[in-house]
């Protein structure tokens, strides 16, 4: 299975602070990142960042939150 890199932006301040890289599967997929009670959601919309060590990597940014069922 392919791991793309990716960076996460948007959602709660507090998990974006702690996961700001996240691996996907396929650029298309929403990546689901569980938080709290729930999942934040984050989408490709064509943006792409240069990271620090000089690598180009899409740019996640969040699209929802969804609540874990009780």
């Amino acid at each position: 299975m392919t791991h793309i890199k990716v960076t996460l932006s948007g959602g709660p301040a507090e998990l974006v602070e702690r996961h700001r890289e996240w691996t996907v599967g396929n650029i298309g997929e929403v990546a689901k990142v569980s938080f709290g009670a729930g999942y934040e959601h984050f989408s490709h919309d064509g943006e792409y960042t240069t990271t620090g060590s000089g690598d180009l990597v899409p740019v996640f940014a969040w699209c929802g939150r969804t609540r874990v069922a009780e």
